[in-house]
């Protein structure tokens, strides 16, 4: 009676790790899923922290460039009637010159009311790069316009 139930308990074992063979292999996929994703998403956060941080810096440059040529009045009409206009040819050239000091590229219109200044950048990715986005582009756009201060 004692080979009786080691039998019976060794006939189990075996019962259970046929089992187990059964379902071999289908946590794989699953957890290769899961960290695939797990990377994706942590690329979209790393890489889209670069990208904004890429897209502040783009408007910093264009603010300053906008501001810069902001001051480029036209001096005769201001001293002839007082009224602040811009020098056009003279806003743009000093924007496209704080851009070029800023090693930032990017597109100047400026008229005798304002500046506007557009500026492209990238950001290059981290994780991304491994599914094949190396960078990111962004764009920012700044305005300035001249006015007249009326205190002291």
């Amino acid at each position: 009676m004692t080979t009786r139930p080691h039998h019976a308990a060794r006939r189990r074992a075996t019962g259970w790790r046929q089992r187990g063979r059964n379902d071999e292999g289908h946590v794989t996929g699953f957890a290769v899923i899961m960290v695939v994703a797990v990377i994706a998403l942590a690329g979209l956060v790393l890489d889209g922290g670069l990208a904004v941080a890429a897209k502040a810096d783009a408007f910093a440059d264009a603010q300053g460039a906008a501001r810069a040529g902001a001051q480029q009045l036209d001096l005769a009409l201001y001293r002839a009637t007082g009224q602040v206009s811009l020098d056009p040819i003279a806003a743009a050239a000093a924007a496209r010159t704080w851009l070029a000091s800023a090693h930032a590229t990017g597109t100047v219109s400026a008229t005798a009311l304002q500046v506007r200044v557009q500026v492209t950048a990238s950001a290059n990715t981290q994780l991304l790069a491994l599914v094949g986005v190396d960078s990111i582009t962004v764009h920012a756009t700044a305005t300035a316009i001249a006015v007249r201060s009326n205190t002291g």
